[in-house]
């Protein structure tokens, strides 16, 4: 599957591409393993947001809200 096909799939559940990007590269930062490849960390990032339920994947607003003023 290519990546592109994966980000639409996540997409479904995080419909902002703002907050998907800024969570995908967060979790990829977290998950990441040292000696794998960050791409593969990356797509199985994306996959795992694909297949949460979307309360879940924003279980804790006011994290978000920090990360946004943050960012802004």
């Amino acid at each position: 599957m290519k990546r592109s096909d994966r980000v639409f799939d996540a997409l479904h559940t995080l419909r902002n591409r703002y907050m998907l990007c800024q969570l995908a590269s967060k979790a990829t930062r977290k998950f990441h393993k040292p000696n794998t490849r960050i791409q593969e960390t990356m797509n199985e990032v994306l996959e795992r947001i694909a297949s949460s339920e979307r309360q879940s994947v924003l279980a804790e607003p006011e994290n978000f809200a920090e990360a946004q003023r943050r960012a802004a």
